[in-house]
């Protein structure tokens, strides 16, 4: 409960969440076309990869799965699926700031009564409260698989 017992606001409960958001864009931001390309083996994605199937999960769960977002969010749903390659770093940042834009603006919104509202997404129903976790713990495998490349790689990593 947030003050005087009302329903908290989800932005206070994943507060966390930003500073990570922000962590991963700083990260990401500097990088180059050659170091996006990086990867710690042949058979796993690269930093570029992992960032684009961050941001087109992010995407498909908080505009397909739950129906926010405006065309933009729609537009990044298939980033990690349709062969798109961005060419620079910065394209990614837009992509991980549109995302972020967008969950916040729901997470601002949305406060603890709506947790259990269900969606039907991915051939199942499942409730607001298990996609944002969900995408809570994408967001940190994920961006783990980022940081372990840039660290192998001599690059700096996201201070957590």
């Amino acid at each position: 409960m947030g003050e005087q017992g009302r329903p908290a606001h989800l932005i206070e409960v994943y507060s966390g969440w930003e500073r990570y958001q922000n962590l991963l864009v700083e990260a990401i931001a500097p990088l180059t076309p050659d170091q996006l390309d990086l990867r710690v083996s042949p058979d796993l994605r690269s930093i570029g990869e992992i960032a684009i199937h961050i941001i087109g999960a992010r995407a498909r769960w908080f505009n397909e799965g739950m129906g926010e977002g405006g065309p933009e969010l729609e537009a990044m749903r298939m980033w990690d699926r349709d062969g798109r390659r961005p060419n620079n770093a910065a394209e990614l940042e837009e992509g991980f700031e549109v995302t972020w834009r967008a969950m916040r603006d729901c997470l601002t919104r949305w406060t603890t009564d709506d947790l259990d509202q269900e969606f039907f997404a991915r051939g199942r129903t499942r409730s607001r409260q298990w996609i944002i976790w969900h995408v809570i713990e994408h967001d940190l495998h994920h961006g783990g698989e980022i940081s372990l490349t840039l660290g192998a790689h001599g690059l700096r990593a996201p201070d957590m």
